[in-house]
């Protein structure tokens, strides 16, 4: 049985029925929960009360999740946000991966698998501590979960951390979408590559030119020096 993890979680969901079964589930994993069912008022827990993780509906009354996340990543909270969404297509997902979601679950789902990935997304925010890695002008130190261009930092989310960590663990070696999704999210379903480009743009995004993240076209990704 894994050990429970001491925190906060804060669950904005509107459903009554849905949000007390969430609340529940991470209560009984040993989490401390609190619940809020609209937009606005789960805005104002998420800064109040600093939470370990978020569990985010995404269509909320008011302010949506989408919203809430756009507008905590722009005050530079990079919190972990577990998007729930109840619309099954890519586009929700993709722009709520974009907006620095850090993974996300489609209604109905097992409360189980919301239990795990939410403890999915705390490992991989609070890894081991392990050597400072250094690809061209990119220095990651994973004790300080840094990442810094030339000596400036630059904010990433608890995702892309570990996806630029993964990369640049091995320099020149290629991981494919199934190694990356395995190893950083936990799963290994071919059907989440999509998340796993997505993922790799918002990083090279952040990183600009001194990103070190190479495409292998049919295979995956890779870690070199873009200076050669």
């Amino acid at each position: 049985m894994e050990p429970m993890q001491p925190g906060l979680v804060v669950v904005v969901e509107d459903d009554p029925s849905i949000a007390d079964i969430e609340r529940r589930y991470l209560a009984a994993a040993g989490f401390g929960v609190h619940v809020e069912r609209d937009g606005a008022d789960g805005l104002e827990a998420v800064r109040r009360l600093q939470p370990v993780a978020v569990v985010l509906d995404v269509g909320l009354p008011g302010l949506d999740g989408v919203e809430i996340c756009r507008r905590l990543r722009a005050e530079s909270d990079w919190t972990p946000v577990l998007f729930v969404t109840a619309r099954d297509d890519e586009v929700d997902r993709v722009l709520g991966l974009e907006l620095g979601g850090d993974d996300y679950l489609t209604k109905p789902f097992s409360p189980r698998e919301l239990v795990a990935r939410v403890r999915s997304v705390l490992r991989r925010q609070a890894g081991p501590p392990a050597p400072v890695r250094e690809v061209g002008r990119v220095r990651l130190d994973e004790t300080r979960r840094e990442v810094r261009v030339d000596d400036v930092p630059v904010a990433l989310t608890a995702t892309e951390f570990d996806l630029l960590a993964k990369l640049m663990s091995s320099p020149g070696r290629v991981f494919t979408r199934e190694q990356l999704l395995s190893s950083v999210w936990g799963q290994a379903d071919y059907a989440g590559g999509r998340t796993v480009d997505v993922h790799v743009a918002q990083v090279r995004g952040k990183l600009g030119d001194a990103s070190p993240i190479v495409t292998r076209r049919g295979v995956g990704y890779t870690a070199e020096d873009p200076r050669g």
